[in-house]
Order: structure tokens, then sequence, then C-alpha cells
């Protein structure tokens, strides 16, 4: 109601006499605006007088108005009542309010009516009678009703209990669209309507490369929706393969990134993949995919023994150790068994 008056107000203080086009006449009725006569009818302010324009005059519509025309103010003091204009004159078409005492009540229910200054210089409506309001019987009810999906969308604070207050925030973090306090009612209602939650969205993911995204391409992605990631072919997955909307607009985990297989840097020296002992090039493409460890066998400088040492394969690279050596092709050719993979190993004591 309040925000009723509001804009009856702006209404009255931004050219509430200013002429009509032509044959117009919006309809801007308060209430019962019963009148006893009309001004002269009329179209544009050719069909007026001298100082008489062409106005709309309530339930009259267009008529010859003199605008300068007043209406009685103030009006006589009431003990259940107090009047104030909501327009810098008591001219026509201001707008004047009547407002109700505590503990009285207008015939309609109301505390608050609106009346304007007619062409005939009278206030519209008739002289609005306050009577006192009889005290309510006590409610039954001790408590504001909350609704399930009230509960499911907020976290409330407060007491339900009539005469108290709660307030609201969103479960999921997002913005309160309406009142973010209510007061439960002698009537065990609410003051306001319950609020809403902004809608919530996120954004789209980055690109991953060397992968995929596989998803309907969007501008914004709802709550819940599931982002799924692949990786090209030798590409490892390295992060999560999906990714859902969360309630406060941000992903549940940042995007994979596609990593790279390594190629191991041996050719003539056996390695050790898995705890297995084997030569690179009877492993496919003789790689390794990112993450996966490479133990190579390294030689002692001064005893006929091996020890080894573990290269990890990190998004395409694999670094052999440096203290494995390469075997040239002719020790590979004529002396397999002394290659450095195959000699015996050192002892505890003797690694390097």
């Amino acid at each position: 109601m309040h925000g009723a008056l509001l804009l009856l107000s702006l209404w009255a203080l931004t050219g509430a006499v200013a002429p009509q086009p032509a044959g117009s006449c919006p309809e801007r009725l308060l209430g019962d605006e019963r009148r006893r006569s009309c001004p002269r009818p009329c179209r544009t302010d050719r069909d007026c007088g001298n100082k008489r324009q062409c106005l709309c005059d309530g339930q009259c519509g267009l008529s010859c108005v003199a605008p300068g025309r007043t209406c009685p103010w103030p009006l006589p003091s009431s003990d259940n009542a107090v009047a104030r204009l909501l327009s810098p004159t008591h001219s026509f078409s201001a707008l004047l309010e009547v407002r109700c005492k505590p503990g009285f009540m207008l015939p309609n229910g109301l505390d608050t009516t609106i009346r304007r200054c007619q062409g005939d210089r009278q206030w519209s409506g008739d002289k609005p009678v306050c009577t006192e309001t009889q005290p309510s019987e006590p409610s039954l009810v001790s408590s504001c009703p909350l609704p399930e999906e009230v509960m499911d969308t907020f976290i409330i604070q407060g007491d339900a209990a009539v005469g108290t207050s709660i307030r609201y925030s969103c479960l999921s973090g997002a913005g309160i669209v309406g009142s973010s306090e209510n007061f439960c009612q002698d009537n065990a209602t609410w003051q306001y309507p319950h609020p809403i939650c902004e809608k919530v969205y996120c954004q789209p993911p980055r690109e991953v490369e060397q992968g995929y995204v596989v998803a309907v391409q969007k501008t914004e992605y709802e709550v819940g929706f599931d982002i799924h990631y692949l990786c090209k072919k030798n590409f490892l997955l390295d992060g999560p393969q999906k990714v859902t909307c969360l309630p406060n607009g941000s992903w549940s985990a940042s995007p994979p990134h596609c990593r790279a297989r390594c190629l191991i840097p041996a050719e003539r020296s056996r390695v050790l993949i898995g705890g297995q002992k084997r030569w690179p090039f009877d492993i496919t493409d003789a790689m390794v995919h990112h993450g996966e460890t490479v133990t190579f066998f390294c030689k002692h400088p001064r005893k006929q023994c091996g020890y080894t040492s573990t290269q990890v394969c990190l998004d395409g690279k694999l670094q052999s150790p440096a203290c494995y050596l390469e075997p040239t092709w002719l020790q590979y050719k004529l002396f397999p068994h002394r290659l450095v993979s195959e000699i015996d190993a050192c002892e505890s004591g003797d690694e390097e």
C-alpha cells in the first residue's frame, strides 16, 4: 500500500494539471469519486473559455477546468485521523492523504485513503470516518507456517513463533530477491511473501589443451550441470574427468590437464617398468604414460656390479639419470651378458 501511495504522490508532483491530448483522458480514479455535477465537457482547450483548460476531472472525464481552483485546506481537525497533502498545493488535481490514528480503521478495513481536488472545488469521495478497531481474539496458532520448499531453499535464523521475526539466507549462497526479514503476525501469517533466491549459473569452463570438453555449448550452465573431459590419443587425463556446477556459481574442480607420454631414453639396456624388467622396444612406441616411473640400471664406477635409479615421466619429459650410460652397438651385439642391466646387482653398501 505504501508503494502505491508513493506512486500517487509522484504523479501528483509531476504535472497533475498538464493539458491532455485531444480526446484522451487516462483513468486515474481513486476509489469512489461520486460527483454532484460535472463541468462542461471538452476535447481541446479551444472548447473552453478564457482561463480554463481541457483537463481530466475524475469521473467527469475531459472537462473545462480552471487549474488554479483550490479545495478546502486545512481540513477540520479530527481526533481519529490525520490529513496531509501529497502535492505542493491544494489546487485542482492535488492529492490528499487521510490516515487513521493507531487503533482506528476505515469501514473498508484499511487505515489510509487518498482524496483528489476536483473541478468543483471539493475533495473526492465522502469524508473518511475512522472507527475504533475491536481487539482481535488470541490466535490458537502459536507460529507461522514455513513451507517445505522454503526450508529446502533457505537457512532460517530466528523463531517462527507469533510476534517474532526470522531472517533468510540462501543455502546456495546466492542473493535474495525480496525481503530478507519477515515478521510472524498475531493472526499467524507472515507480514511479507517469502523471498526467492537469485538464479545461479556457472560460466563456461576453459578449454583443455590436447583434450575435449564433452558438453552442450552454452553461455552459462545451470546448477547441477555436469561437464566431462576427454584427452586426445596418447595423452593422459590428469585431474577430474567430470566437474559439476555448484550452487555458489563455481565448478566442483578446476579443469584437468592432458599430459603427454614420454619416450624411454634407452635402447640397448633393459629397464624396470611396473616391477618388470623389459626391453624398451617391447613396449608400445617405447613410451610410458605421464606419472609412470622407469627404473634404469647404472654400473658401479669401480666394481663389476649394477644399481638402479628411478625417474618419473612428467608431461612428455623423461630424462635418464646421470649415472646411466647407454651401451654401444658392439657391446649390445657381442657382449649382451655384460650389459649393465644384466650384470649382478651391487650389495647394499656398494651403491653410489
